[in-house]
Order: C-alpha cells, then structure tokens, then sequence
C-alpha cells in the first residue's frame, strides 16, 4: 500500500508540474540530420554555463522541479522513462539541458522543466548539484534469464569499442562531455543507443553514431546489458540502511 501511495504521489506531482510549465512547443535547430552539423559546437548559453561555477546548495533549490520525474536522489526511473542523473559530469548535463532548451534535442516532456531554468547560471548550480550526488546501486537491470551471457557478450563489445570513452568503470569523460554510464538504467541505455542508431537521437555524437550503426537490435541488448551492470568506485551510494552523503564536488 504505501508502494502504491508513492507511486500515486509521484504521478500527481509529474502531473501538476507538467501543467505549471505548459508552454509554447521546443523550437527545432537543425542537428545530425542537417548539413554542417558540428557535434558540441562551441557557442550560447552552453558556454556561458560552463564558465560559471556551479552551486551545490543554490543548485538543490533548482533542482527540486526536476525531482517529480528523476526523483530527489536523482535516481530516475528503472522502466527507462527518465534517467539517472545522480553523479553525473556537470559538463553533460548542462549540454544536455542547453540541446533541449535549443531545440538540438528532441524532449517534449523535459522542455518545459529546462526552460524553467532562469539562466546559465541556474543550469551550472543544478548541474552541480546533480553531480555531487551518489550514483544509486539499485537502479534498473537486464533481468533476462540469460543475463549472465548477456552480460559477457555486451563485454566483450565495450571492451573493444566503448572503454576508450566512456571507462573501465562507466565514468565517461567530464572534459571530452562523455556522459558517465555506470548506474544507468538498463531500458534507458537501450532507449537512446536505438535512438542514435536509428538517426533519432538528432543531438549524438557522429563519432558514436559510426560504432554503433552496424549492431544488430541483439547487439545492443547485451552491450547496454553490460553497461548497466557497470559500478564507478567510490562513486556509488552505500547499501541501503547506511547514510551515503553527497560528493560534494563542485561544477
């Protein structure tokens, strides 16, 4: 039953914001698909955030909008609907916050929340904030009955194309903007590498887009089966029942 309670409260939550942000539609800038498209091009408010440094305590407070969807651990959601965002590089959440809010990355459902962000400033305090969260353990898994040799298959495809960018352990690139994947969700990675295989994913990087255009639908099962059992050493929250305070890193 109180299963049931929070599930109910979160919906109605998701609900009364979406409203209070109902707005215009995104704008659409030319990404992928276009002629002359640049891949993390150098310009706008992107690099207005990024100058700034970020402020974990002022970043809370903006944060507290995104917390109806990625709730306020900043785990997400297992079934791959919202990301987990907890620990991840300040340098890619801004960029992915500044791609929604320009229209270079197709998210109906976010663009109200990234557009309630006042300034460059907002978006480097809660990227800051989101950052200097622990990486929840329990997050969402392939849970197949042939996990283990899913597992090992998606492996050995991340140890030969992956590792260079995005780690051993999952932990990206924060200067290059390689998003940290350990303790992603499972139907979430699978969601966005079909996306950026499949041309929809309009903001990706042409670099990844070259790797992953030959894997068949089976090949990216197991290498995001692989990926999300991914674990970045003295990143991740504790196991429950025990406090696992904030990172306290700053943007």
């Amino acid at each position: 039953m109180k299963r049931l309670q929070l599930i109910v409260l979160s919906t109605a939550a998701l609900t009364a914001a979406t409203l209070a942000f109902a707005g215009p539609p995104a704008p659409k800038k030319a990404g992928i698909e276009g002629k002359g498209y640049t891949w993390n091009a150098q310009e706008g408010e992107k690099m207005e955030a990024l100058k700034k440094t970020g402020r974990i305590a002022e970043g809370q407070e903006a944060y507290e909008v995104c917390g109806a969807c990625h709730l306020p651990s900043g785990a997400g959601r297992p079934d791959g609907t919202f990301p987990q965002l907890a620990g991840q590089h300040t340098t890619v959440l801004i960029k992915q916050m500044a791609d929604i809010r320009a229209g270079l990355r197709d998210n109906p459902t976010m663009y109200p929340f990234a557009m309630s962000m006042i300034d460059p400033q907002e978006l480097a305090d809660a990227s800051a904030y989101m950052q200097s969260l622990c990486i929840p353990t329990d997050h969402g898994v392939y849970e197949g009955k042939d996990a283990a040799a899913q597992v090992a298959a998606g492996k050995a495809l991340y140890d030969k194309q992956c590792v260079e960018c995005h780690g051993k352990n999952g932990e990206g690139d924060k200067a290059k903007f390689y998003p940290v994947i350990a303790g992603q969700h499972y139907k979430y990675l699978l969601r966005q590498m079909t996306e950026i295989r499949d041309g929809h994913r309009r903001n990706a990087n042409p670099d990844m887009v070259k790797v992953i255009k030959p894997y068949t639908n089976d090949q990216l099962v197991a290498i995001s089966a692989y990926q999300s059992s991914l674990k970045m050493p003295g990143a991740m929250c504790k196991p429950k029942g025990k406090a696992a305070p904030a990172k306290g890193k700053k943007g």
